[in-house]
């Protein structure tokens, strides 16, 4: 397996903002909170370390409480596709075989995908923090396209992979970046600060980004290692960087307050979803034994 290596240039910026105004620095609210982020497995959680109950996250509250058409398509045509590819294979197996296999195929194409994108994504953070990195040969695209991403805008970045938390709604999440990007349309080449979400799926980017991005951007702190709790920085503007073996996309997306609202609609949605079997109770049954019977008519 060949192995890339890819290191940013560690030299001061060439293309240093002239004119800008100061960045407002990041205000320290004081104390530590109980939530914590735990990692097990290919995901993570988030622990109220106080009560122990879980606390919902950005994605997961978007995925409970947004329904996904597109997603059922695409599992029909993956499962069909696996079929007519493995047809012979699939023959020589037993029928309950057959269909064990036709209904994971689906998984292990989507399995395969977010393990490819979790692992851009932690090579991702450490290039944004200036290490150099090992990138496997498989994924050596996917990388090289970040880096001219990080390159083309000469990425500054302000919080990278932080947890953030809203105590009155009751969320958490985890955002991939909040940098200072060069603003292409200034002569000037001033900057703009922007929050930013990483996607490496063939598919592009749909619109309940928006929700997400919403979701951190409108959290009220984010929250360090050891429960330090920290304002969240204002942004001026939102998007995914799409970033594809052949080349990357930065897609501005809106995330206002609106967007925010639909957000906290789509968590009562999800919410309501995960517990309305136990708003259905067990059937009546007669408090007296019925003496009506049918009698067919000869």
């Amino acid at each position: 397996m060949t192995v890339h290596a890819y290191e940013l240039d560690a030299r001061p910026s060439t293309r240093a903002a002239v004119g800008a105004p100061p960045l407002a620095p990041l205000q320290l609210q004081g104390g530590a909170v109980s939530i914590r982020r735990v990692n097990h497995g290919k995901g993570h959680s988030y622990i109220d370390t106080d009560t122990g109950l879980k606390i919902p996250g950005v994605t997961t509250i978007v995925g409970d409480g947004i329904p996904k058409p597109a997603l059922l398509k695409w599992s029909a045509e993956t499962t069909a596709n696996y079929a007519v590819d493995h047809w012979e294979d699939l023959s020589t197996k037993a029928p309950s075989v057959r269909l064990k296999e036709l209904y994971g195929a689906r998984y292990a194409v989507k399995d395969a995908a977010a393990n490819r994108g979790t692992q851009v994504h932690k090579l991702a953070e450490r290039l944004v923090a200036g290490e150099r990195v090992a990138v496997p040969d498989h994924l050596a695209g996917h990388v090289a396209s970040y880096v001219h991403f990080l390159d083309d805008f000469d990425v500054q970045p302000i919080l990278v992979e932080a947890t953030v938390w809203h105590p009155e709604h009751s969320y958490c999440g985890t955002l991939d970046l909040i940098a200072d990007l060069l603003d292409t349309d200034d002569p000037d080449q001033t900057r703009l600060r922007w929050l930013l979400d990483i996607k490496t799926s063939r598919s592009g980017v749909f619109g309940e980004s928006a929700l997400q991005l919403a979701g951190y951007r409108y959290a009220l702190t984010w929250v360090e290692a050891d429960g330090a709790e920290h304002d969240m920085p204002a942004v001026d503007r939102t998007g995914v960087v799409h970033v594809r073996a052949d080349g990357y996309d930065l897609v501005p997306v809106e995330a206002t307050e609106v967007q925010h609202r639909d957000f906290l609609y789509a968590q009562q949605v999800g919410r309501f979803l995960s517990t309305a079997r136990d708003l259905v109770g067990e059937p009546v049954v007669s408090p007296i034994t019925s003496t009506y019977r049918l009698v067919r008519d000869e």
